[in-house]
């Protein structure tokens, strides 16, 4: 595996962390109700395209630390991971 592939690798995996974090985030401090609850909640109102949406915020601050860093392609991997889950909740808002 190239050098420039491994970069873009390690800034999916790290997109992907920080986008998992920010969902556990959400659903386990800022909703009013339990963890599981606001599980339910989700599926009953078939919100996850908003939510999964929300959790992705965490990918700006960290595509950003990575271009003040000067690891254009670990920010790359990010705005990959970022757009592909832009497209996924699109996805799911159309289902």
């Amino acid at each position: 595996m190239g050098s420039i592939t491994k970069e873009i690798c390690i800034g999916i995996l790290v997109s992907l962390f920080a986008t998992f974090g920010g969902l556990f985030l959400y659903l386990e401090y800022i909703s009013r109700y339990g963890f599981h609850e606001t599980i339910s909640l989700i599926k009953e109102g078939k919100i996850w395209g908003a939510v999964i949406a929300l959790a992705a915020l965490p990918n700006l601050f960290v595509f950003f630390i990575f271009l003040k860093k000067n690891q254009d392609y670990r920010a790359r991997g990010v705005l990959l991971t970022t757009i592909f889950i832009a497209l996924f909740t699109l996805v799911l808002k159309l289902i």
